[in-house]
């Protein structure tokens, strides 16, 4: 059983972030090449310039070791968008994305966002059936050809108030 706890993202996490994005979604998803720049420059994006308190991330770790991440960032004054959630296989089914889903909804709440957005693949099962159990809705699905995969590109949205 893993002794799980969040902590604040730190710059030192990024690498660890991009490479496990670009591996597990490889492995996972076979998702080419093109998928870990994008999440390097969505890090690194909010490394240069996030608002602390507005925007957020954590990183799930059992000690010294990673298991997951998620993100909470702007969108528009009133919404949040939902990123870079992922945990790594040794970490699913035991409850931890739920509290990385709780940690980050409850920081937008706090923050003075009314809602939260995210998007996502209908290939992600687990996490879109995690969406739904915390009461998020599916608002759009489509089909799109995306790092190098024919996928079903969906929106989540919830309200906080």
């Amino acid at each position: 059983m893993l002794e799980a706890a969040f902590r604040p993202f730190h710059p030192d996490d990024a690498a660890w972030l991009v490479e496990r994005h670009g591996t597990l979604y490889a492995r996972e998803n076979r998702f080419d090449a093109t998928f870990a720049p994008l999440v390097a420059r969505i890090i690194a994006a909010f490394i240069a310039d996030h608002d602390p308190a507005t925007e957020a991330g954590w990183i799930a770790h059992d000690g010294a070791r990673r298991l997951g991440s998620i993100f909470c960032v702007r969108e528009n004054a009133d919404i949040a968008r939902l990123r870079l959630f992922l945990l790594v296989p040794e970490a699913r089914g035991q409850g931890l994305g739920a509290g990385l889903l709780q940690q980050c909804m409850g920081f937008a709440r706090a923050a003075g966002y009314r809602g939260m957005t995210l998007s996502t693949h209908e290939s992600h099962r687990a996490a879109c059936a995690l969406y739904a159990r915390a009461g998020w809705r599916l608002v759009m699905s489509h089909p799109v050809r995306n790092y190098g995969c024919d996928l079903v590109e969906q929106s989540w949205e919830i309200a906080l108030d």
